[in-house]
């Protein structure tokens, strides 16, 4: 699990970032991000409806989604508020697919960082 520093735990701030963040779609999830000082920690919050399945289910969606994010907090991830909200569809896909996926979102919202704060 990461730490807190990298959790977004308060339900102004889940709102924030879904209601203006920068949206990117996927087959599985749904990632919201808003951007944060350079230097600041990410961090990352996850949302797993019921209709993913029984709370077994959205658990293990759960966990694997914080293993990834883990995974590019640990590789130099920063300076991004990023929620992930989970589709139904989450529940039957793969491990290594899921995480494909997510770190292709990721790399978009790193490209748009780097786009609006001029680096190359």
């Amino acid at each position: 699990m990461p730490a807190k520093r990298h959790r977004v735990t308060r339900g102004d701030d889940y709102r924030r970032v879904v209601r203006s963040g920068y949206r990117v779609g996927g087959a599985f999830c749904i990632t919201h991000a808003v951007l944060r000082a350079p230097g600041e920690p990410a961090r990352f919050g996850f949302i797993v409806s019921k209709a993913v399945g029984n709370a077994v289910t959205r658990n293990l969606v759960r966990r694997r989604m914080k293993t990834i994010a883990e995974r590019r907090i640990a590789a130099g991830f920063s300076a991004v508020d990023v929620v992930f909200r989970a589709l139904p569809a989450i529940a039957e896909v793969p491990y290594s697919e899921l995480e494909s996926t997510l770190n292709r979102a990721l790399d978009r919202v790193e490209r748009t960082r780097a786009a609006t704060q001029g680096s190359p």
